[in-house]
């Protein structure tokens, strides 16, 4: 009984430790984007917004929570494919992954310094300072 308990208690526990992920562009960027959208974006598939502009983006460190977060939501996708698939792409000359920085200080100064930038960060960890576009 008591090891039933205790299961059910960590995976209480567990439910509540998932985060929410922001995706966040610059403040003076005026696109919106659905999740469909965003993962184009974060496969490669889609290089400008819909405005036309060139996207700079960026993802968070291999390991980070956050990523696992967002590769599992937005990109239906392990991190482990994430990266082989990036592999395959970089390999056949067919793209150029997203820029890796390493804490969401990081992503919101990227974004926040560049009107062309999309990242995402832990939700808890947005300030004014970019803009929020969708949440996963």
């Amino acid at each position: 009984m008591k090891k039933l308990s205790s299961i059910l208690i960590l995976s209480c526990c567990s439910w509540f430790a998932t985060a929410e992920v922001a995706i966040v562009v610059n403040t003076a960027n005026a696109n919106s984007l659905d999740q469909s959208a965003i993962a184009k974006i974060y496969l490669g598939k889609s290089k400008s917004f819909p405005s036309g502009d060139k996207i700079e983006f960026a993802t968070l460190d291999d390991g980070h929570a956050t990523t696992e977060e967002f590769n599992d939501k937005v990109l239906k996708k392990s991190s482990s494919q994430v990266n082989a698939y990036w592999s395959k792409l970089v390999f056949t000359g067919k793209g150029t992954p997203p820029k890796k920085l390493e804490n969401d200080a990081a992503m919101l100064q990227f974004v926040a310094s560049n009107p062309n930038a999309i990242g995402f960060v832990d939700a808890g960890k947005v300030d004014d300072s970019v803009k929020v576009i969708a949440t996963f």
